[in-house]
């Protein structure tokens, strides 16, 4: 065996532009002055790492660079990536995701 496995709790994976998150400067949650992945994290109650029931992790730069807004990769559909303004719906935007509320 090459490699040894580690089990997570997540249902889904989205994947968040450090980079644009770095040029957009926060701009989302309740006052606009968070990171995408850090509001979607509190908003839908996640929590964070591998216990969260989704994983929403900032990465490198994807090469898109689009202006004053963020690109994010839903694992689902790795061939349809979405560009997310500041301010956006955040209950919305989780729909679009597929990231679900805990009960």
């Amino acid at each position: 065996m090459t490699a040894r496995r580690v089990k997570a709790h997540w249902s889904n994976t989205v994947l968040v532009c450090r980079k644009c998150s770095k040029k957009v400067k926060g701009g989302f949650g309740p006052d606009g002055d968070k990171p995408l992945s850090k509001a979607l994290r509190k908003h839908l109650q996640l929590g964070k790492g591998r216990k969260a029931s989704a994983g929403i992790i900032e990465v490198g730069c994807l090469d898109v660079c689009p202006k004053g807004a963020i690109t994010v990769v839903d694992a689902r559909h790795p061939d349809q990536w979405l560009l997310v303004r500041p301010h956006a719906n955040l209950d919305a935007l989780a729909h679009e995701l597929g990231l679900k509320e805990p009960h």
